[in-house]
């Protein structure tokens, strides 16, 4: 069966393998490292054209110092925060109950609806530019918070559902066959029976959607502008000026930026690896 464990190959294979790997994993990081160095090289470089040597002067703390006290890095981080979190909850929430209905229950159009939240997530995003902009101004939700929680809801909520009702479907119905014989209602049995089982599957989808919202930079650019709404993904180009790009500021912004999924995939990582494997072995 493949992957076969390594301790398994021939030593030769063994060794070209733990001699690879160390490269290959510096290789797939090379592009982060030269973002964090960039953070701390100063702007006179970048002028110089010194973008891939060792920096004249380490400006950490100044470049950091920049970007947080003097720019509005910490009004887009806050931004993010609240269109984040809100996102998760609420894509996290609809899925659970929507999942609920698609795995437990049996009726005519069940594999419909369940095809048709499967479907929208094959539908190219960028198709829905216009309309959706067209949408935001005619609601009065362009360039504002809410209409970018709104639209990522909406616009999760189907790849959520697939996974939700996926594992349900896992769950042993006896349970809730048992539940309904003693006479509990539907709702306290999603609630007190169904929830808790799915505790590794909501800490992964959290995960995930955390990571996919708060990266995105294609809907906050095309849904909110300026300061006041922008998402700290967006928010990362206002270092740039009229005639000259901030790059090592920008740099800095990025590391910024990427510490909060990170710091959440490190938090929620036991629920995560268990809600990716749950039911991958009897």
């Amino acid at each position: 069966m493949f992957p076969r464990p390594i301790q398994t190959a021939s030593p030769g294979f063994q060794t070209a393998y733990k001699t690879l790997l160390p490269i290959s994993l510096i290789l797939w990081l090379l592009p982060l490292i030269a973002v964090a160095i960039f953070s701390i090289k100063p702007a006179e470089d970048f002028t110089a054209g010194n973008y891939w040597g060792a920096p004249s002067s380490i400006e950490f703390a100044h470049n950091y110092g920049q970007v947080f006290f003097n720019s509005d890095m910490p009004r887009y981080m806050l931004n993010s925060v609240l269109i984040t979190v809100p996102t998760v909850i609420g894509a996290v929430a609809l899925s659970a109950m929507a999942g609920f209905a698609l795995g437990i229950y049996r009726f005519r159009s069940n594999l419909l609806l369940f095809f048709m939240f499967v479907a929208g997530n094959f539908v190219p995003f960028q198709i829905l530019m216009v309309p959706v902009r067209d949408l935001t101004l005619d609601m009065g939700l362009y360039n504002t918070k809410t209409g970018l929680v709104l639209f990522h809801i909406a616009f999760q909520t189907g790849f959520c559902t697939l996974f939700m009702r996926n594992f349900i479907r896992q769950l042993p119905f006896p349970l809730i066959e048992a539940a309904r014989v003693e006479g509990v209602a539907e709702w306290r049995i999603f609630w007190y029976v169904v929830l808790p089982l799915m505790k590794p599957a909501l800490a992964a989808l959290a995960v995930l959607i955390f990571t996919f919202i708060w990266n995105d930079y294609f809907w906050a650019v095309v849904l909110t502008q300026g300061p006041e709404s922008q998402p700290v993904t967006a928010g990362i180009t206002s270092f740039n000026a009229q005639f000259r790009a901030a790059y090592h500021l920008m740099s800095a912004g990025s590391i910024v930026a990427a510490l909060p999924p990170v710091l959440m995939f490190f938090l929620m990582q036991k629920h995560f690896i268990a809600g990716l494997t749950l039911g991958a072995v009897k």
